[in-house]
């Protein structure tokens, strides 16, 4: 079996992004559509606002009569009626004569602009006005949505302002992308769920919970499946009937006489990659059983979640159809802090925290130890240090930072 190995994080995402299969479209209602993917770019289906109205509490005039308005020398017009918001005035604003009107509320015919309440005052069906009304305060019909203009399109990943602009634009419901059901599998002796008693040589199951959550943000729904000992036929035999996208394996992939995950895919599955260029997480397959596509993680809990970040993303975002910037291609400058040393022909990914210096700019610093088992380094951590491979970055040396969830 020949297969790439040791290839770049750049080349790994791309195998990834080319195995994902698109998924079908459902329709949801808007309430329920934080975080769902538009399957389909979305038209306006109305003007908004539907015709000028005023950015302000005040009265709606015509600024020519308004001109040379001061607090000495205040301009007086007629009153001749009042429109709240949802209402349109049935006449028309004639020479020196204003309405009341409120913020939203559509401009009446004839005015053509908003002096607002505080530079006005009203007594026996008179406005004085201590300055002139301003035509800036009148908002235009359509200024921020034009009928049957886009603004929302196929890919992008639905948040507050999204799922406003959609409601808006008139939709109750949205057309998105199924999600992707992810098939979470823990292997190895020494897995223990949390709760349970727990023996000297044991772990408890944390990569599991993490990666329950990593898919979740990712716009994925996790399926747990119970955790396999370190048997190759018990393993083939979890792998049978699943109705899965994707399944994350944690453990297996290495090198070792215990590393079933990798055994399967080499006897009966397919590999399309083994072991990427990257520290945490080099031992990484990516590969399929029985049709289903299987992103071997390394069992390291820090090495595990960091793969799924920077790798496993990808595979989800294509299934999507998503348009969001992956968060390996998501970096920010930044100052060293602390040395971040680089391994050799791989590119490593530091586990550091950010804060500002005197000027503004991020400085990044080390969580401290590097090792791959140590995941309270990462609970601390706000960004991943990229150091290239062959270097070492020293303080005050620019580097690039990718944000981490959180």
């Amino acid at each position: 079996m020949t297969y790439p190995s040791q290839i770049t994080v750049a080349e790994a995402l791309v195998l990834l992004q080319g195995r994902a299969l698109a998924l079908a479209a459902e329709t949801v209602p808007l309430t329920e559509a934080l975080g769902r993917t538009l399957a389909r770019a979305l038209p306006s289906r109305v003007d908004h606002p539907s015709l000028d109205n005023s950015a302000l509490d005040g009265y709606a005039c015509r600024a020519a009569d308004t001109v040379g308005a001061t607090e000495e020398t205040p301009v007086t017009l007629r009153l001749v009626g009042d429109v709240p918001a949802g209402n349109v005035f049935p006449g028309e604003v004639g020479a020196g004569e204003a309405v009341g009107i409120y913020t939203g509320a559509p401009v009446p015919k004839g005015a053509d602009a908003i002096i607002g309440v505080e530079f006005a005052s009203v007594s026996d069906a008179q406005v004085r006005l201590s300055r002139p009304a301003n035509p800036g305060d009148v908002r235009p019909k359509a200024q921020d949505l034009r009928v049957g203009e886009v603004y929302l399109e196929r890919g992008q990943r639905l948040n507050a302002a999204a799922m406003g602009v959609a409601a808006a634009m008139g939709y109750a419901a949205v057309p998105v992308t199924q999600k992707p059901r992810v098939g979470i599998l823990a292997t190895g002796d020494e897995i223990v769920e949390p709760g349970e008693p727990i023996r000297d040589g044991q772990v408890y199951n944390s990569n599991a919970y993490g990666l329950t959550a990593l898919v979740a943000r990712a716009g994925g729904v996790a399926v747990r499946l119970p955790n396999v000992r370190d048997d190759l036929g018990l393993l083939e035999a979890s792998l049978s009937n699943l109705e899965l996208d994707l399944l994350l394996t944690s453990g297996g992939v290495s090198m070792g006489r215990y590393d079933f995950v990798r055994d399967l895919l080499f006897e009966k599955g397919r590999v399309h990659f083994w072991k990427v260029a990257m520290k945490p997480g080099g031992p990484v397959l990516f590969g399929s059983y029985d049709e289903l596509p299987l992103l071997g993680l390394p069992g390291n809990p820090v090495s595990s979640l960091i793969v799924f970040e920077l790798l496993g993303r990808a595979f989800l975002n294509a299934a999507l159809g998503s348009t969001e910037p992956l968060p390996y291609h998501t970096r920010l400058p930044a100052t060293a802090g602390t040395p971040f040393k680089g391994s050799g022909f791989k590119k490593t990914f530091a586990r550091a925290t950010l804060h500002f210096d005197a000027e503004g700019r991020y400085v990044a610093s080390s969580t401290g130890t590097q090792s791959s088992g140590v995941l309270r380094s990462l609970l601390a951590a706000d960004a991943l240090a990229v150091v290239p491979p062959h270097t070492t970055i020293e303080v005050g040396d620019r580097l690039e930072v990718i944000p981490l969830p959180d």
